[in-house]
């Protein structure tokens, strides 16, 4: 395997696969694209795993390295690799994808061939942009990836869909334009697109700053920072089950992958100066949007909101410049990948059996689902950061970070431990427990074997993680050092 292409055909095979589904037309072929599209995504899972059994965790810098010209012109590149930093990601995004092509097997009646190819091609964008090392090149995967998610709500969404597509493209799509404006002034400045080539620039501090917000401009946008976090709660809501696991699992991720590829090395110097300006607005996010979460009678709104929480620990992770919360941030965006596609995940099973998802209608599930409430529970404690799920590895370390930065930060932040319990617990109590609480609950019945896959590779992975970090934690160290080595150096 070490002589093929590697990040190439993690990027390509799932985008192929899309377009031979795509191939298969209408609905009459619907059984021919569901199949064709669960092997493409198995044969982008099994062209993933090799990046993780070959990766040499010895090792800081890029691997599995492909570069060839593009547009020589402006000596913009086709320029792949990946580090430990970028490397989970792409095995994420192949796992997920997976599972969401097995959750909208039965679910998706029309259409089924356009839905399938959506997220096989988006999946294929999404490890472009975790893989590229080209500022143009990662600026056209930035941007093509939301097409198959903009159609994905418009076309299988709920009933203020468009509304929901058309917020989440504009948000993305203005904070993406000051990125390319900050890509094309440091291509004037190094006379070329290298992204490995920027991290080296001498900038002044104010050239720094002004580069810092174009980049954070896109990067908070896409994590979503408070307060421009109010696309993702309606885009959760109006999105199928299928949008709602890939936003929350991997394109949330994206953002945070943004500060850690281009703004901490990009502008170190600016980064250090405005650490507190995002410190505080990550700080905001867990506690305030924690109390949000707590009132919300919508299921899928209430664990978005979770997300917009548990992503502000990743943000104050990233920027209190230490190794616990540096690799805390990148264990908490993995962990975070399977815990919220898990909850997203049984929501839909629930929504799939009795088309709602308003928490007042439900009540006494598990006498009538009992293996369902099993993982339903175990999900929950998971968002809970209980010891032993992959929920609390990456919040205690976080927590150990910025206790080393400073105490009152990692008060605040372990506040979420209780807010996070509070509205996850209090959701399930009155979903699961209780007596059955109408007749409708009465008639549900409990997971098929296709659900009872799905949620039981997503509870290996939880517990996996869990009680066994360090398969995870070992692989991103080096690189995590070098990223802070070089932050740690002045370019003024």
């Amino acid at each position: 395997m070490s002589g093929l292409p590697l990040l190439s055909l993690v990027i390509w095979v799932p985008i192929a696969a899309g377009v031979a589904v795509l191939a298969t037309g209408s609905d009459r072929n619907a059984g021919l694209a569901r199949v064709l599209a669960l092997i493409g995504a198995v044969a982008g899972l099994v062209v993933s795993l090799p990046l993780y059994t070959q990766f040499d965790a010895q090792q800081a810098g890029m691997q599995f390295v492909e570069i060839s010209p593009w547009i020589e012109t402006f000596k913009v590149t086709y320029h792949l690799g990946v580090d430990g930093i970028s490397m989970l990601f792409i095995l994420l995004t192949s796992f997920t994808t997976v599972l969401v092509v097995l959750a909208g097997w039965q679910v998706i009646e029309k259409r089924v061939a356009q839905y399938m190819a959506a997220f096989l091609i988006m999946s294929g964008l999404m490890n472009g942009v975790f893989a590229a090392l080209d500022g143009i090149l990662f600026y056209v995967f930035w941007e093509a990836m939301l097409i198959p998610m903009f159609l994905a709500i418009g076309v299988w969404g709920g009933p203020n869909r468009v509304y929901a597509a058309v917020k989440f493209f504009l948000y993305t799509l203005i904070g993406s334009l000051l990125m390319l404006v900050a890509l094309i002034y440091l291509y004037s400045k190094s006379g070329t697109f290298e992204i490995l080539d920027f991290h080296r620039l001498p900038l002044s501090m104010t050239e720094q700053v002004l580069i810092f917000f174009a980049f954070f401009m896109a990067f908070a946008v896409k994590v979503p920072m408070w307060p421009v976090h109010t696309w993702l709660p309606d885009a959760h809501v109006e999105a199928p089950t299928g949008g709602s696991v890939v936003l929350a699992a991997i394109m949330l991720k994206v953002g945070a992958y943004g500060f850690l590829r281009f703004s901490l090395p990009i502008a170190p110097d600016a980064s250090h100066a405005l650490s507190g300006f995002i410190i505080t607005l990550s700080l905001i996010a867990v506690v305030y949007i924690g109390l949000v979460a707590l009132v919300q009678a919508d299921m899928k709104k209430l664990i978005a909101y979770s997300s917009i929480s548990h992503m502000g620990f990743v943000t104050l992770g990233i920027f209190i410049f230490n190794t616990y919360g540096l690799e805390g941030a990148l264990v908490q965006m993995v962990s975070h990948g399977f815990i919220s596609a898990a909850m997203f995940l049984c929501v839909g099973v629930l929504y799939d059996r009795m088309h709602s998802r308003q928490i007042a209608d439900y009540g006494g599930v598990a006498n009538r689902m009992p293996i369902f409430a099993a993982f339903f529970m175990l999900f929950a404690m998971a968002n809970s950061g209980l010891p032993a799920t992959s929920g609390f590895v990456g919040e205690f370390m976080v927590i150990m970070g910025s206790i080393k930065a400073n105490f009152w930060y990692a008060f605040l932040a372990a506040s979420t431990l209780i807010f996070g319990a509070a509205y996850t617990l209090w959701m399930v109590k009155r979903v699961v427990f209780g007596a059955v609480a109408n007749s409708h609950v009465e008639q549900l019945n409990d997971v098929s074997p296709r659900e009872f896959l799905v949620l039981g590779l997503l509870a290996v992975a939880v517990l996996g993680m869990g009680l066994y970090p360090l398969p995870f934690t070992e692989v991103m160290h080096q690189s995590v050092s070098n990223l802070l080595s070089h932050v740690a150096q002045s370019k003024i």
